[in-house]
């Protein structure tokens, strides 16, 4: 019996594993295309030149 649910844990943290790094893909996929989006969408400031984007 103890075997089995070692067996079950081990699947439900490794599925539960596999779900998240699937997830953190898609985010870092999203935070990406929008850092990307950034650089071709600049505003221009008052004197005719592009700014940055970003406000480091």
């Amino acid at each position: 019996m103890v075997p089995l649910l070692l067996v079950l844990l081990l699947a439900l943290i490794l599925f539960g594993a596999g779900f998240a790094l699937k997830a953190l893909w898609w985010i870092a996929v999203v935070v990406l295309v929008v850092w990307l989006l950034g650089f071709v969408v600049r505003t221009v400031d008052s004197g005719g030149r592009k700014g940055r984007w970003y406000r480091w």
